[in-house]
């Protein structure tokens, strides 16, 4: 089967370069901090070896503007292509429920999954999250307020993702900490 190119693009932001793929019809395959060509190696198996070109995304380009300019749940509007175990993708899904500005806890968000003693699965689930910023990983952090690890980058980055989504954090790198937990239950 011939697929149409991904369409391809960079932003700016105050934190470095966020690349993304999407399909023709904007739906985000893959993004995260970096550039494009790393960005195109967490794509799905079966979607290995999928062209892309630069291209504008109609979609994606006005949501990373409100997000850069204040509106941190315009990121989580954007059409996502999901791919992974049942589990997987519900972790994903509600993930993008947490809203910006408001963190969860992997345990909390387990409880969401309706499997409370999952969390270190939500860990994982959140380690194979292919869509950074859209499915908004770094919004999840260890219960007590640590941040926890962050694949797009590492700590610091998932520190200066939350800060500009209004979220206060202490300290740099692994020792970094929310300065207020709990901050959000879903209803």
């Amino acid at each position: 089967m011939t697929r149409e190119p991904l369409v391809a693009a960079t932003y700016e932001t105050p934190v470095g370069d966020l690349s993304v793929l999407t399909d023709q019809s904007g739906t985000v395959w893959a993004a995260g901090m970096g550039g494009v060509a790393d960005v195109a190696l967490q794509l799905p198996a079966d979607a290995g070896g999928w062209a892309w070109e630069d291209g504008p995304q109609s979609l994606v380009a006005p949501a990373v503007g409100a997000w850069l300019e204040g509106d941190a749940d315009a990121i989580t509007a954007v059409p996502v292509h999901l791919e992974g175990s049942p589990f997987t993708v519900d972790v994903w899904t509600h993930m993008r429920e947490i809203p910006g500005g408001a963190v969860a806890s992997y345990a909390e968000l387990a409880e969401m999954t309706g499997r409370p003693r999952a969390s270190r699965a939500v860990g994982t689930a959140c380690a194979r999250n292919r869509v950074g910023i859209f499915v908004p990983c770094h919004r999840v952090v260890q219960a007590g307020g640590r941040l926890g690890s962050y694949g797009f980058g590492g700590t610091g980055i998932k520190a200066q993702l939350l800060q500009l989504e209004g979220v206060t954090v202490d300290g740099t790198g692994a020792a970094a900490r929310l300065t207020e937990t709990g901050r959000w239950r879903r209803a």
